[in-house]
């Protein structure tokens, strides 16, 4: 009989050079999740370039450029497998320039794995993606101190490391148990898949232990209900002639026949008849399920409305306050008419006033900016042509979070947060 396999979406980042590709390449080589054909393209490839070993990174780095220069640019994303869990892995880029690509890649993460390289310890770029991470509001990160075949596997030197990020992870809103510290060398697979012989002073799991045992239940789990309804069915067939069902995906909490819930931004009130999927009735359905709802009462409900706990129902509103990361190369200015995507409501909307600039360098807010550039992330105020039922994004990540789309092209050109869901300790 077969089983569900728990599935965990974890994220890589860290500075350039620090052996993220490698580390990625790693745990598809050593969990036996590569091809043939592949390890021998690797391998061939490897000693084209003059090396004795396999340069495993080759397995993620598929752009050209990627392998050309050594450098990550787009974000690469693997699906792995172990006999306990299933994996979806996202190897994002080290280089300041690609911090887009970096929140694209953690924005769906439940964990983070944050290199850093033994050697040189917490730097700039750690410091810039810790803080894009706690921006997001990734619950779990695993500091990863590779390299350390490099440091003669000095214990004193995990010590230093840990003490220095742990400073860094508190005053970014991470709490202590939330991160996670394994040595690993990603070259020679110290503490990878394998757990090493030369750091016997190292108690804890090895980097795929850990990722097998986290929990992997997302904070969406614990909050109130909310589905954006993607689809009306309505059969209108001689078996179904009655029927009317609502489809989406259950982006928070759990809904179960009987609950009362409120439709979006109408504010009418009803009861949940039933749970259905095609493979029949549910008793209940928690965040990350598919399903269909059917009702007690006939309601005027379409795509785009959102069905929510009558008991917490997000705030409605056409105006609100939110984090943007830039993603485009034509800047942003205030008085800027775009459409905003949240759920599955697409609506037009004016960008107001700017607010602080994060400084990722730094880890704090500076003034306000004239202007949006690429990669930037800063506070903005909006203004919506249809209301939205909204939370904060701290609370919530999947109802509050948007994308800023542009008219003509449809192309995206921000990843929005609704409020400012990053709170830097002085």
């Amino acid at each position: 009989m077969s089983t569900t396999k728990d599935l965990l979406r974890f994220a890589t980042a860290g500075s350039v050079d620090d052996g993220k590709s490698t580390l990625v390449g790693r745990l598809l080589y050593d969990t036996k999740s590569v091809l043939a054909d592949q390890i021998e393209a690797v391998q061939r490839a490897s000693v084209d370039k003059g090396l004795t070993t396999p340069d495993l990174s080759l397995l993620v780095d598929g752009l050209r450029a990627e392998r050309e220069q050594g450098i990550t640019i787009d974000v690469a994303y693997r699906y792995f497998s172990t006999p306990t869990r299933e994996f979806v892995l996202a190897d994002t880029p080290g280089h300041v320039q690609y911090t887009r690509n970096t929140v694209t890649g953690a924005s769906t993460a439940e964990l983070a794995v944050l290199l850093v390289d033994a050697r040189h310890g917490v730097v700039e770029q750690t410091r810039r993606h810790a803080a894009v991470l706690a921006l997001l509001r990734v619950p779990r990160l695993v500091l990863a101190i590779n390299k350390i075949d490099l440091v003669d596997y000095d214990e004193a030197v995990l010590t230093a490391i840990a003490k220095d990020f742990a400073g860094l992870a508190r005053s970014l809103g991470f709490a202590d148990e939330a991160v996670v510290t394994i040595p690993v060398s990603a070259l020679v697979g110290d503490n990878v898949v394998d757990r090493s012989a030369h750091t016997p002073w190292y108690e804890g799991p090895t980097l795929l232990g850990h990722l097998e045992s986290v929990p992997v239940t997302p904070p969406e789990a614990d909050a109130p209900f909310r589905m954006p309804v993607q689809y009306v069915i309505r059969p209108r067939t001689q078996e179904l002639h009655d029927y009317r069902g609502y489809a989406g995906q259950v982006a928070a909490g759990i809904v179960a026949a009987g609950d009362e819930i409120v439709v979006l931004p109408g504010g009418a009130r009803t009861t949940v008849a039933s749970v259905e999927t095609a493979d029949g009735p549910l008793t209940a359905a928690g965040a990350g399920r598919s399903i269909t709802i059917l009702l007690t009462d006939d309601i005027d409900i379409s795509r785009g409305d959102v069905l929510a706990s009558a008991a917490h129902p997000p705030r409605v509103t056409s105006e609100f306050d939110a984090t943007l990361c830039w993603l485009a190369e034509k800047p942003l200015r205030p008085g800027a008419r775009l459409l905003l995507k949240h759920g599955t409501r697409t609506t037009q909307v004016i960008v107001g006033a700017l607010g602080e600039r994060l400084d990722t360098d730094t880890v704090a807010y500076v003034e306000a900016p004239e202007q949006l550039a690429i990669n930037d992330i800063a506070l903005v105020s909006l203004r919506t042509a249809d209301p939205l039922p909204v939370d904060d994004y701290a609370t919530d990540r999947v109802t509050g979070s948007f994308l800023l789309i542009d008219p003509p092209s449809g192309n995206t050109l921000a990843a929005g947060l609704v409020g400012s869901p990053l709170k830097v300790a002085p």
